[in-house]
């Protein structure tokens, strides 16, 4: 496996941390990376290395994740996670983009895509957290939601060491399917080695549950955003070609937020994994690749 070059791109103590394949000097188009809640930039190592050959590839620790800035607890709300988005292609002078993301993170690109009209050359999207702002809900959390979102200041923060957090997630449902280059990426980037030889997550408990609450929100379709508003209204405005893909073995809901997000994008087509979960990257990166290149071929 090929280390990425690693870059800091922001003002001093708001820095976005950004991976990166390949030398921007070159003529390939940028391709840019976004990742879900809990993940870092390297959880992508196996699709950027594969799509290094045509593109110049960037992925980005989202806000509160890996070596990025990691905020108050009221900043972060969708448009925030985008204005991040927004920041680096600016930074970085990044044009005739692929954007490619995955859950949250895919939602950050959508929006950055309205932010930033004639950026994005396409987007490739798997499983967005979406709400449909056309029948919003009055009232709070369900109590299954509101217990996910307190429930995430109980996960366990540090270990022992790398190796025994390794054979932990391994046998953890969420992280059982994945490759295992994809799980050490996220055991050797997701966590702060400490003297000691113990291992903290990056990205807190209290960090993830606040991260938890808009993406609920949004699911259970209260979401109402911050003092900006609420950004779900732009998904009608993206103006590039969209592939919406959702996985066969992944929970109804995300399947339910992919066709909100379909029914509102006005260029989208969808795009469907068979025989894997939500963290399609991670589990089948050769068929993630596949139907990235097929997209690209179809919109090029």
């Amino acid at each position: 496996m090929t280390e990425p070059q690693r870059l800091f791109v922001g003002d001093d103590g708001a820095n976005i941390a950004v991976s990166r394949w390949g030398e921007p000097a070159s003529d390939k188009p940028p391709a840019l990376l976004q990742h879900g809640t809990g993940f870092v930039a390297e959880v992508w190592t196996e699709v950027a290395e594969a799509l290094a050959a045509d593109y110049t590839v960037y992925a980005l620790d989202r806000r509160g994740h890996g070596l990025s800035h990691k905020p108050p607890a009221d900043r972060y709300h969708f448009r925030d996670f985008a204005e991040d988005v927004r920041m680096v292609v600016e930074r970085l002078d990044l044009h005739d983009i692929y954007g490619i993301g995955h859950s949250a993170g895919a939602t950050d690109l959508l929006l950055a895509a309205r932010l930033m009209p004639g950026r994005f050359a396409r987007l490739h999207v798997t499983e967005p957290t979406a709400m449909d702002p056309r029948a919003p809900r009055a009232g709070g959390l369900s109590e299954i939601a509101n217990g996910s979102v307190q429930g995430a200041l109980r996960r366990r923060a540090e270990f022992d060491n790398a190796d025994d957090l390794f054979r932990r997630l391994r046998a953890a449902p969420t992280f059982a399917t994945w490759t295992e280059p994809s799980l050490r990426a996220y055991v050797h980037h997701g966590f702060a080695k400490l003297d000691d030889g113990r291992v903290r997550l990056h990205c807190t408990p209290e960090i993830e549950s606040a991260m938890l609450l808009p993406i609920f929100q949004a699911m259970e379709q209260i979401y109402t955003g911050d003092g900006r508003g609420n950004p779900f209204p732009w998904f009608s405005d993206i103006a590039c070609p969209v592939c919406i893909a959702t996985a066969e073995q992944s929970w109804p809901i995300y399947k339910e937020m992919a066709g909100r997000a379909a029914a509102l994008i006005p260029h989208a087509s969808r795009w469907t994994f068979d025989g894997v979960g939500h963290c399609v990257a991670q589990e089948a990166p050769e068929l993630m690749v596949a139907a990235l290149r097929a997209f690209a071929t179809r919109t090029g």
